[in-house]
């Protein structure tokens, strides 16, 4: 092997590799004879087919292997002899006449493009100053959490024959639905409960409900939305023969031990309790997301040094997909609306050089401080992943598990997550008591 360094600019290094035509041949005569006693070719004793038939046969193919192997193993080779860290995967590409190369009239050559990662020595992180916004769970919040659950549990009762349905009753239906007098595919139910108001039917069907009694027949005249999800119904006008077979009034919920019984809690200190670490736990990570970004910022004020070009590019580009994908959408804020794209690429561009710079130093800290992730961290992520698809649960796993891709990618954030807490632990960290409001305006100054 042969390797000659074309170009060292940066953090980019170019080489061309070149593998002679003679060790490709000594190669293929070595792997040739590593698979004649394996063969069981018609017309031959096995393992007894002759070894120029076999070259002439399959030579081309056992070579095109054997070049991949070559290329794989002496870009290795090069990186460890050049004792590079390599900020992404090689770009490589052939150079010679491939033709020649097959037929053993060429030596293999290629070319190796390679990023560097930049060497820099993080900054001291014991001596960053940190504030942590801590709020205190009160009995107040307990209670409107309280209260909010015993509505999202309203009990209803029946109201009397006479009794006209209002908006926020309950009403118990059957019914049956016709397009121009005919039956529809899910237009017909019986027992069907739905709350007056709450615009979970068809747009008007519970308006027309509003002031009917128990055992009244009402027909409910409506118009499928043109976006309805069911193309056969979108647009379409639909007539429903409506049964009322009861109309239940809200009842008003006692907070009391029977209520937190009826949820399956042991009694109201209990409930409460679970209430308020609920609360805490939500206070906590927000506490938390705001101390990292803090952390961030000083992390990106003390470095400064050269990156990637190739990562940067990548990071913008991914950063640009999702702009355009919601510009397309029409959910970007009034202030980028207002720039040009001009503007807005440069912007986005400062944002991917932050990102990279900060993953980096992430990683350094991690790196030299001997940060890893346990077994068991990356199974529980894993099948978190895996419960966001009910029914496909093993397929997700099997998917991570044999695309090391996808597994870098769930990899990534559980590993900085635990370099972020491995600085708090060593940064001087001062606690401030503050009110919910103002940790949520500190979350939306971001």
């Amino acid at each position: 092997m042969n390797v000659t360094e074309t170009k060292s600019e940066g953090l980019t290094r170019e080489y061309t590799v070149v593998v002679s035509k003679d060790s490709l041949a000594e190669k293929l005569e070595a792997k040739i004879a590593q698979l004649r006693p394996q063969m069981n070719l018609k017309g031959f004793r096995p393992g007894k087919v002759p070894v120029a038939h076999i070259r002439n046969t399959y030579g081309k193919s056992i070579l095109g292997d054997i070049v991949q192997e070559e290329v794989t193993a002496t870009s290795q080779k090069t990186l460890e002899d050049k004792e590079i860290r390599p900020a992404a995967q090689p770009t490589i590409e052939l150079t010679c006449d491939q033709e020649q190369m097959m037929d053993g009239k060429a030596d293999l050559e290629y070319s190796m493009k390679v990023e560097l990662m930049p060497e820099f020595e993080p900054a001291d992180v014991t001596d960053i100053e940190l504030e942590r916004l801590v709020v205190e769970v009160t009995d107040a919040e307990v209670d409107e959490a309280l209260g909010k659950l015993a509505e999202s549990n309203k009990q209803y009762e029946a109201r009397g024959k006479t009794a006209k349905a209002r908006e926020g009753d309950a009403v118990v239906i059957d019914f049956s639905g016709k397009i121009d007098g005919e039956l529809f595919d899910g237009g017909t139910a019986e027992g069907q409960t739905i709350v007056l108001g709450e615009g979970r039917f068809i747009p008007g069907f519970e308006d027309q409900l509003i002031g009917a009694k128990t055992g009244q027949d009402v027909t409910v005249t409506v118009t499928f939305p043109e976006d309805y999800p069911a193309e056969n119904l979108a647009g379409k006008e639909a007539v429903f023969e409506t049964k009322v077979n009861e109309v239940r009034a809200p009842k008003e919920a006692t907070i009391d031990e029977e209520f937190a019984k009826g949820l399956g809690i042991e009694d109201l200190a209990t409930l409460k309790d679970l209430i308020s670490k609920n609360i805490e736990q939500e206070l906590a990570g927000g506490s938390r997301q705001r101390l990292k970004r803090v952390l961030l910022d000083a992390l990106d004020e003390r470095h400064d040094f050269d990156l990637p070009p190739g990562m940067v590019e990548a990071e913008f580009d991914q950063i640009w997909k999702q702009f355009e994908q919601e510009k397309e959408a029409d959910r970007l804020d009034e202030e980028d609306k207002a720039k040009s794209e001009d503007e807005l690429k440069a912007e986005y561009r400062k944002i991917s050089e932050r990102r990279v710079r900060l993953g980096l130093v992430l990683a350094e800290i991690g790196r030299i401080n001997k940060v890893e992730i346990k077994q068991e961290e990356v199974s529980r992520a894993l099948n978190q992943e895996a419960s966001r698809y009910p029914g496909q649960e093993q397929q997700v796993i099997e998917f991570y598990t044999k695309t090391p891709a996808a597994m870098a990618q769930l990899r990534a954030p559980l590993f900085e997550e635990k370099v972020v807490d491995y600085i708090i632990e060593r940064a001087k960290v001062t606690d401030k008591t503050v009110t919910r409001e103002e940790l949520e305006k500190a979350l939306e100054e971001e």
